[in-house]
């Protein structure tokens, strides 16, 4: 499959009220609540308001005015197109309030579990497939060893899981964010879910990037679709955590005032990547974390549980990346480290590749080099350290030598001195601090 965005088959609009899969009793209470919270008198607001065609919408104003919950307000709305204004009954609104005591979800219609699933299946990240040529653009701003990028290339394109460790600072939270820029096409991302009639609100702007659309077209909704609008096109989403993951953030999560529930990190990353950045810097051990997705990466498909205690299964579609600075086998056991598929190591560069990054850096932040002072720097500060070389190394210390050069008022220009001064600030001696 070529990256485009068509790639991707789209959520048919539905047609008809039965089209939605939704206990019609449920939609109209979501429109109901949705009515009476925006206040959405119109065809036209309401639809907009609910994610629904127009025809779909009449058909949920019609079932409620026929139970006496609406009625038509004899006037045609010269604001809204002399459209038809419709407003709540004093029943109407005694359901409203009934509804919003239960949960106080109301605006888009949510789509049930199964159908999701199903879109899921269309737009597996599994069905992606990466070449050479789109990994090393996405990471043309990073010098990695040819043997990488071959190793790199089928992990992604795989869709399974990666763990990357290596010494720290050689570029591992740089390389998953390369790999989350090569993913070039869009998904539809569902606003909210519904299963047993609790609905999971999924679309969270913070993780999902929208694709630009007709959404802000006043006149979008007069016309067909192109998808079901319940979902947003949105580029592949991207979760990265680092030590602040704990296993309840993997939970659903409840709000007891509004009696709904929020997707974990994990379904709001579906279709997507999932970074784990630091493993082994959380409060909980990473057996123990990792022990958590063991049935999610063998059986695609995650459990979650409702605060009635029901569990039921949602499908997990994501491309899980852990970063770690530990060696595996200290911090798995070999089960674990079985169902983590592939497992690549992140070392440093070696000093043709330190020189590169080093002059790529230099010439990005205008400073001059200098043939005595690299030979000063690698012939004299580098032995001492065990001519160990490191990713994060040419930043840092160019960024010292220009910091000092700001503050003298000198030229941009590498000196052994500036050498000397950038060096101290890399490394910490070791020594007994007397209290």
């Amino acid at each position: 499959m070529n990256m485009e965005p068509c790639a991707v088959m789209a959520p048919p609009p539905p047609k008809r009220l039965e089209d939605l899969k939704l206990p019609a009793v449920f939609m109209r209470d979501i429109a109901l609540k949705t009515i009476f919270r925006k206040n959405a008198g119109t065809v036209t607001y309401l639809a907009k308001a609910i994610c629904l065609p127009i025809g779909i919408t009449q058909e949920l104003i019609d079932l409620a005015r026929s139970q006496g919950l609406l009625e038509a307000m004899g006037t045609l709305n010269a604001n809204s197109g002399n459209e038809m204004s419709y407003q709540l009954t004093d029943a109407g609104k005694a359901r409203a309030l009934d509804a919003l005591s239960q949960s106080e979800y109301f605006g888009p219609m949510p789509v049930p579990l199964h159908i999701y699933s199903e879109q899921v299946k269309r737009q597996s990240i599994r069905n992606v497939q990466i070449t050479r040529e789109q990994l090393l653009a996405a990471m043309g701003h990073l010098v990695l060893p040819e043997e990488l990028i071959s190793h790199l290339g089928p992990a992604v394109g795989a869709g399974r899981s990666i763990l990357m460790y290596g010494p720290p600072g050689n570029g591992k939270s740089s390389i998953s964010n390369g790999i989350r820029d090569a993913m070039g096409d869009k998904i539809y991302v569902p606003r909210a879910i519904e299963y047993s009639g609790q609905v999971i609100s999924v679309y969270d702007p913070i993780v999902h990037s929208a694709a630009e659309s007709a959404e802000d077209d006043p006149t979008r909704l007069r016309r067909t679709n192109r998808f079901d609008t319940r979902y947003v096109l949105c580029e592949r989403p991207t979760v990265i955590t680092g030590g602040e993951l704990s296993l309840n953030m993997l939970d659903l999560v409840y709000n007891p005032t509004a009696r709904t529930y929020q997707a974990p990190l994990q379904l709001k990353a579906t279709g997507g990547i999932f970074i784990v950045d630091d493993l082994g810097r959380q409060a909980e051990p990473p057996q123990k974390l990792v022990n958590r997705w063991i049935v999610p990466l063998e059986e695609n498909k995650d459990i979650l549980a409702l605060q009635s205690g029901e569990k039921f299964e949602v499908p997990f579609d994501t491309l899980v990346i852990f970063s770690t600075n530990f060696h595996p086998n200290e911090i798995f056991d070999q089960a674990a480290l079985r169902r983590i598929f592939f497992k690549i190591k992140i070392d440093g560069p070696n000093q043709e590749d330190f020189l590169k990054i080093f002059a790529l850096v230099a010439r990005k932040k205008k400073l001059q080099l200098d043939e005595a002072s690299l030979v000063y720097l690698l012939k004299t500060k580098y032995p001492t350290i065990k001519n160990i070389y490191a990713n994060y190394q040419p930043v840092f210390l160019i960024d010292q030598m220009i910091s000092v050069c700001d503050f003298e008022g000198w030229p941009y220009k590498m000196t052994p001195e500036l050498v000397d001064r950038a060096w101290a600030n890399m490394f910490v001696k070791d020594e007994v601090i007397v209290k």
